[in-house]
């Protein structure tokens, strides 16, 4: 960041707590778009409320900022449309930071890494994704995800075929329609784990993405405030923590597997 932008950020964020300080709390809540459909990172508890990993990040953000934090369930492929449209201030969903998608959107700095790895059929002789770019494989991706964009970057002579949903996708693994799965590294160990007599699991992540808060290209003052939130909360070992309060049997399975386990 040049000088020049760095001071017109500070500027714009003193002018905010000014702002803040004269009125009180900024009015309303900060709304917050997910789609709770991800376990452990973003989902609906058995009363009905949101909860995970996501959630409880969202929720310490709000204690920083003083804002109540109301959060959204919306598609994953609507985010983006969500927040360019106002509707929501905030994306905290897994997102990962793609050049595609901050032409569109800015992203604050990454708060989490995720390695993509296979979910793969038993029924399929696939050994690696290195081999996976051949007319012979296909392969399933859920829409809108870096999985995705990895399989249309790199495996363009094999066959892709894209569903809206997790569950769907991992049906065709189950069902032997496809070869393999392209997700991230935890859900395709939790899925082989639900599913051992019909898949198999490349567990080894062959691309690491980072994740991102969306933020909307016009409001660098919230921008700031959440990076400086996270630089806060990373620095106290917040994500890690809640991390591990989800994910500590995962993490554990995976170091006895002798497989590095991304975040």
């Amino acid at each position: 960041m040049n000088c020049v932008k760095y001071f017109l950020l500070l500027m714009a964020f003193f002018k905010c707590l000014a702002v803040t300080h004269i009125h009180g709390e900024e009015s309303g809540p900060l709304i917050i778009g997910m789609e709770l459909g991800y376990p452990p990172f973003e989902m609906i508890d058995p009363s009905g409320h949101p909860a995970g990993i996501s959630v409880e990040i969202a929720q310490a953000l709000g204690r920083q900022l003083n804002r109540e934090i109301k959060i959204e369930n919306i598609p994953f492929l609507g985010l983006i449309p969500a927040l360019k449209t106002d509707k929501i201030d905030l994306i905290l969903s897994s997102m990962s930071i793609t050049p595609q998608r901050k032409t569109s959107i800015d992203f604050s700095e990454p708060y989490f890494k995720v390695g993509l790895s296979l979910l793969v059929s038993l029924k399929s002789n696939l050994q690696s994704i290195a081999e996976g770019n051949h007319p012979e494989f296909r392969f399933v991706v859920k829409s809108g995800t870096s999985g995705e964009i990895y399989a249309r970057q790199h495996l363009g002579a094999a066959e892709i075929i894209v569903l809206d949903k997790e569950t769907s996708c991992v049906l065709e693994v189950i069902q032997g329609k496809v070869d393999a799965f392209i997700y991230d590294q935890l859900s395709v160990f939790q899925n082989w784990e639900k599913n051992p007599k019909t898949t198999r699991a490349i567990l080894k992540p062959f691309d690491v993405e980072e994740w991102g808060i969306g933020v909307r290209k016009d409001n660098e003052v919230l921008l700031f405030q959440v990076n400086q939130f996270l630089h806060t909360f990373k620095g106290e070992d917040g994500v890690k923590k809640i991390v591990q309060k989800f994910l500590d049997p995962q993490m554990q399975a995976f170091q006895k597997m002798g497989i590095p386990f991304v975040f």
